[in-house]
């Protein structure tokens, strides 16, 4: 019965979309309630970003992922703690885990503003006040999303921003904005459309 297995497969997918939805609102309104700053990135971020041009565009992850102040972990572990998630430190990744049978795949994996999160990066992770508030949350700032994505400039990175690329979030103008070897990939991506 192939209508009914692909009902079934929309409905596991629709299943993990609200997981890490939840994962998102639980875990930044914990921490906004502790009042510890931070900045939701990654996946999320660029879904929060894209939804504002056009919901049709929005791409969905598998992963919830915050920026935090190094100094604020503490505080931090506490606020997700009281909302079910388990810190691990594994392999120099801080992540917590939603709950303590969960896998790495099913946690808040964590950055820290100011330090790179691989010594050959051109540029450090933006510090948290590098923010706009998208309803519940805290979305980290376009120009400084844009950067970290170009940074890192792996595959989901580069298909993230040629999404923002396709809706006019980004245009030849940003690689003014940038320094030199970033703006180098963000040309390439322009000239680059279908990479």
């Amino acid at each position: 019965m192939p209508e009914f297995d692909g009902l079934l497969a929309l409905n596991r997918l629709e299943q993990a979309v609200e997981k890490v939805r939840g994962r998102l609102l639980r875990s930044t309104a914990a921490l906004e309630a502790a009042g510890v700053p931070y900045a939701v990135i990654g996946g999320n971020a660029v879904m929060a970003w894209v939804e504002q041009v056009d919901e049709a565009a929005v791409r969905f992850t598998q992963d919830v992922n915050l920026v935090l102040r190094r100094e604020d972990l503490p505080r931090a572990g506490e606020a997700l703690a009281k909302a079910g998630f388990v810190h691990r430190h594994s392999a120099s990744i801080d992540m917590f885990l939603d709950g303590p049978e969960a896998k790495a795949r099913d946690a808040v994996h964590v950055l820290f503003s100011g330090e790179k999160v691989r010594p050959d990066y051109a540029t450090a992770v933006p510090d948290v006040a590098e923010h706009v508030s998208f309803g519940p949350y805290r979305v980290l700032s376009l120009e400084a999303l844009v950067q970290m994505k170009l940074t890192s400039y792996r595959d989901k990175d580069r298909t993230h921003l040629r999404d923002m690329l396709g809706i006019g979030l980004l245009d030849v103008i940003w690689t003014k904005k940038l320094p030199a070897v970033l703006a180098t990939r963000l040309q390439h991506l322009i000239d680059t459309p279908d990479g």
